[in-house]
């Protein structure tokens, strides 16, 4: 069996023992360059110290010989200089001369082994410091094996941790991105249903239930109902016309079109425009509005009243959410022509020549139009500001406000009309109206 060698641990305490190999290996990881270059280190330090030591006693041997032997030849010098009157005490002299080298001799020869006893001690001692520098260096090095080991533990449980709170917050961000994802899916499909609320609800019941929900409260005495007539080869969904005094001074065709998101054929809003048209023409109505649910992606469509009379005159298309905002918009619009509208179908009973008189109404309806134009661009405009955020509701405001200045513009218009600038060029009108008791009011500019 191979030689045991023993360890003692410097941390618990406890006693193990290994094989010449594993021993052999220990030393091996103890030993390492720094170590190695310290023991040379430490080990030249001695022998230089040893070798001075040496040198240094050899020296001193060397000077006290060299001294002695100084003394001698100057005792032999006197010696030889007195040869002649001390031959009698020679032999005596020579040998008390000889008794003292053996003195000198056995005390040099007591130095020496002295010193060399010294130089013994001091080799014991530096194998001694060497010994404890090793075993000091061996605990360092344990001692820093075992940090590492700590270290590479706490490194490898922080990057477990880390790994852990990466999947953690990987998961969460995944699972708050699905739920953000059904929200915006949710939001698309709400915005391009919009106010159709209940399923398997059509675009025109829902239409006709908007309007009834204010038919007694704000149009009490309009006409809303289904267009059934299809005498012209085409008809439309449904036909507005509301009266004041028995006058109608508003009418409106609308055509509501819906799709079903299964639909292959997608149909975009334009494919109506002509159809549209030329149903309100046939029914004689003033506007046409196209409710549409149609591309429910499209920007344009999305913000609000879009007017399309670009395309074809005084001709919108709108949301479902406005399909009141656009019948209020436009009665609204129309009211102030009421009074117009009575004058014009006067003139008309008393057969009077109309044709100038009805230019300048064309006219003003032009400028009217213009105005509303403008309204109804600071109403679409007030309408996407909604959509976008409730934090945008000032500058709905001053949108709205746009709107109500650009309607107080064209109602001063109104108010600014009178049969005295209509009549103005027209001595047939002016006499008809004369005739009629108008004078005093064409000299004032009142009585419109």
């Amino acid at each position: 069996m191979c030689d045991m060698k023993e360890l003692k641990c410097p941390r618990c305490g406890n006693v193990f023992s290994v094989d010449e190999a594993d021993y052999a290996l220990i030393l091996n990881q103890v030993r390492n360059s720094e170590f190695e270059a310290e023991l040379e280190r430490r080990t030249q330090e001695l022998n230089r110290q040893k070798q001075a030591e040496q040198s240094a006693l050899e020296e001193r041997l060397k000077q006290l010989y060299t001294q002695r032997l100084g003394e001698n030849k100057l005792a032999i010098a006197e010696r030889d200089g007195k040869i002649e009157n001390l031959n009698r005490q020679l032999q005596e002299v020579a040998e008390n001369t000889r008794l003292q080298m053996d003195v000198v001799l056995a005390q040099k020869e007591r130095e020496i082994a002295d010193l060399k006893n010294a130089v013994s001690q001091n080799d014991s001692k530096r194998d001694l410091a060497l010994m404890e520098e090793r075993n000091k260096a061996k605990d360092v090095l344990h001692a820093q094996q075992t940090r590492i080991a700590e270290l590479e533990n706490q490194v490898k449980s922080a990057v477990d941790a880390a790994r852990l709170r990466e999947s953690e917050l990987k998961e969460r961000y995944e699972l708050q991105l699905k739920e953000k994802q059904t929200l915006v899916d949710f939001y698309k499909d709400m915005k391009a249903k919009l106010s159709t609320k209940m399923v398997g609800e059509s675009l025109e019941v829902h239409c006709s239930t908007e309007f009834n929900k204010v038919r007694a409260s704000m149009y009490p005495d309009a006409y809303f109902e289904k267009d059934n007539d299809a005498r012209g080869g085409s008809k439309g969904d449904f036909i507005f016309r509301d009266y004041a005094d028995g006058i109608e001074y508003v009418s409106i065709m609308f055509e509501m079109k819906n799709e079903m998101d299964e639909t292959a054929t997608k149909h975009k809003n334009e494919d109506f425009f002509a159809k549209l048209d030329k149903d309100r023409n046939e029914k004689g109505c003033e506007y046409a509005v196209l409710v549409s649910l149609l591309e429910p992606e499209s920007e344009l469509y999305n913000e609000g009243i879009v007017d399309v009379s670009y395309r074809y005159p005084k001709m919108y298309v709108v949301r479902p959410q406005f399909f009141m905002p656009i019948v209020s918009l436009l009665t609204q619009a129309s009211r102030k022509s009421i009074e117009y509208k009575r004058q014009l179908a006067l003139a008309r009973q008393q057969s009077v020549d109309v044709t100038n008189f009805e230019n300048k109404l064309l006219e003003f309806k032009d400028k009217f139009g213009r105005n509303y134009r403008l309204a109804s661009e600071k109403f679409a405009k007030a309408i996407e500001e909604i959509d976008k955020s409730i934090d945008h509701l000032q500058k709905i405001k001053d949108a709205l406000i746009g709107s109500e200045n650009n309607l107080r513009l064209a109602n001063d218009k109104v108010e600014d009309l009178s049969i005295k600038k209509l009549t103005r060029g027209n001595p047939t009108m002016k006499a008809k109206f004369e005739e009629a008791g108008f004078s005093e009011s064409m000299e004032t500019g009142e009585g419109e």
